[in-house]
């Protein structure tokens, strides 16, 4: 069971940060020299879309096979149309979701990426509401203990 918890509009911070533009090797280092060659804004980083982008903190186990974790905070736009295939937070019936969104012919379908949760069907007399679009995902990688 997904439970969401919005955290809020997302506004325009301004701050921005050293970027690095040389690639960080994720096989084996790499003894290439990386130097800061301009800054960058998490803004412009996470293509913030104020007032249109806020931020949801998501819950369980059911994304996991797209790279979302329980307690992972979404920017989510509300801006960007849905498409077939995007990650939405959605309202089904009244209750709110992180799945994708399977369009086919009239067939509207929110599936999870965990096979340990059947796909949640959009039937007729559904009510179904798009919330937004998940952009991005913020996961945290350090170790507590």
């Amino acid at each position: 069971m997904n439970v969401l918890t919005n955290l809020g509009p997302l506004g325009s911070s301004l701050i921005e940060l050293p970027f690095f533009s040389s690639r960080v090797s994720a096989g084996f280092a790499s003894p290439a020299l990386d130097h800061m060659e301009q800054a960058l804004s998490l803004d412009e980083l996470l293509d913030i879309d104020a007032p249109h982008t806020y931020l949801v903190r998501s819950a369980g186990d059911s994304m996991e096979g797209a790279g979302i974790f329980d307690g992972d905070i979404l920017v989510v736009n509300r801006a960007v149309k849905e498409q077939n295939g995007n990650i939405v937070i959605a309202a089904i019936n009244g209750e709110a979701l992180v799945k994708r969104l399977c369009i086919r012919g009239d067939e509207v379908v929110l599936r999870a990426e965990n096979p340990k949760y059947p796909p949640v069907y959009v039937m007729e007399g559904d009510e179904l509401l798009i919330w937004g679009v998940v952009k991005f995902n913020i996961h945290g990688h350090l170790c507590h203990g």
